[in-house]
């Protein structure tokens, strides 16, 4: 399936999405490719907020904050995200759960890049509307979004055997 399909799929059961992703194999190249465009996604959702904030205080240019905002999603995150995983594969691990690090990668990776759409619609109302309650609520639902997609993997992940 497209990468679009499986994201509105994942809005009806992220589980099977994910179990079969995990059902191809362990290919560490496709995970790494998930989250560079989950990556992508934050960035190009941010552009707008940035060309407010540039806007609304002219001492920092937009290139610059641009510059910035692509460093930390395009090259930190994902570092980030990483060590992140594998810290969470050792919590499983001590919890005494049935699962790989490529398992938890994977799905991690996978609930970004799967919510990716919620995220867009924050970018959007941080740019147009700005701080705020709706931005607030926009953001609460964008983490739930998130946390239900990763919990849902992490247990489709348990019980695919790679």
């Amino acid at each position: 399936m497209s990468v679009t399909a499986d994201i509105r799929a994942s809005y009806r059961g992220p589980g099977r999405v994910v179990a079969r992703l995990l059902g191809q194999g362990r290919r560490e190249g496709f995970a790494l490719n998930i989250l560079l465009f989950a990556c992508i996604m934050m960035f190009i959702a941010q552009a707008p907020y940035q060309a407010r904030e540039a806007h609304f205080d002219p001492d920092v240019p937009l290139m610059a904050r641009m510059y910035w905002s692509a460093f930390l999603w395009i090259f930190l995150v994902p570092l980030l995200l990483y060590g992140f995983a594998a810290f969470m594969y050792g919590l499983a691990l001590l919890a005494g759960r049935n699962i790989t690090g490529y398992g938890v990668r994977l799905s991690l990776f996978w609930a970004l890049l799967a919510s990716s759409p919620m995220f867009l619609l924050l970018g959007l109302i941080a740019a147009f509307i700005g701080p705020g309650a709706g931005l607030q609520l926009v953001g609460i639902l964008w983490l739930a979004n998130i946390l239900w997609f990763w919990i849902a993997g992490m247990r489709a992940a348990e019980s695919v055997e790679l």
